[in-house]
């Protein structure tokens, strides 16, 4: 199923540029194999699997991801995308309506304005408990919570250690991808991401869906 990757604003989502000096042959073939099993995979995989599959340092690793990166950014059908030290290959966000059009994809619940606020205050604010997100919201939450959860972008990572033994709820590393983020660490102000959940609110009723350009397995 194809999605979209939602480029947040933040002083870390510049796209890396490709290694300024020529590759050598070595970078370059290991580029290619590591494409082709990044391709194969259809998901994320960390550095550290290359290193250890096909015997590289990890010195060598990251400089073929980023020739990979190179050839698979700008313009291209394709990109390399980064979340938490893994590395998948995605179709471009440019051209979700070419993809849509074709492939014509059984699409997923877009999310609504109230889940989109609920994923906001957990993003900030995680691990943090339903009644803790009601309170910040000032209604209910239970629904959202639920549509946030089929839709893999929050989770139960714990319980409160208080009276009752609330369960905590944070955000997935399926919402570090499909937000374009390497990290929570990186998400932008508070007041930025709620502008960002406005503005795809008020696109629902163009039909953009927030999930039909990321290639997934």
């Amino acid at each position: 199923m194809a999605t979209e990757i939602l480029t947040l604003q933040t002083p870390n989502s510049a796209s890396k540029k490709a290694v300024s000096s020529a590759p050598s042959n070595r970078v370059q073939e290991l580029a290619h194999q590591m494409s082709a099993i990044l391709f194969a995979c259809g998901d994320g995989l960390p550095v550290e699997v290359f290193c250890q599959k096909l015997g590289v340092s990890k010195k060598e690793a990251e400089a073929a991801l980023e020739f990979v990166r190179g050839q698979f950014s700008g313009d291209s059908g394709i990109h390399l995308i980064k979340y938490r030290n893994n590395y998948q290959l995605c179709t471009n966000p440019a051209y979700e309506n070419e993809v849509g059009l074709v492939l014509n994809p059984l699409r997923e619940r877009n999310l609504t304005k109230a889940a989109l606020e609920t994923l906001a205050v957990v993003a900030y604010k995680q691990p943090v408990t339903r009644l803790e997100i009601d309170q910040i919201r000032g209604v209910g939450s239970d629904y959202a919570l639920q549509i946030l959860t089929q839709s893999n972008l929050v989770e139960i990572v714990g319980r409160k250690e208080v009276l009752g033994r609330p369960l905590l709820y944070g955000t997935t590393d399926n919402f570090l991808k499909r937000f374009g983020l390497d990290d929570i660490k990186n998400l932008p102000s508070y007041e930025e991401l709620l502008e960002k959940i406005q503005l795809i609110h008020t696109q629902e009723n163009n039909s953009i869906d927030l999930y039909n350009s990321n290639r997934q397995a």
